[in-house]
């Protein structure tokens, strides 16, 4: 029988502070153009799900279809 792993949280990681300090450490992407907050959410997005800004991974069509909607 297989032993279960242990797993510890990285308390090192993270640290406790208020609100306030946390509310203060968030950037404001107000100032942001918006073409620059949309690089910023694509570049966020390719290091979330692991892919290549320059080699994007395309959309399978094959998993959806379209068909018209029929008058009762």
């Amino acid at each position: 029988m297989a032993t279960p792993k242990k797993y510890r949280m990285d308390k090192t990681a993270f640290k406790i502070q208020t609100f306030e300090e946390a509310d203060d450490a968030m950037r404001d992407y107000s100032n942001f153009s918006p073409e620059e907050r949309v690089r910023i959410y694509w570049h966020l997005t390719s290091v979330a799900y692991k892919f290549d800004l320059d080699n994007p991974p395309r959309m399978d069509k094959t998993v959806f279809q379209m068909r018209k909607h029929e008058d009762c």
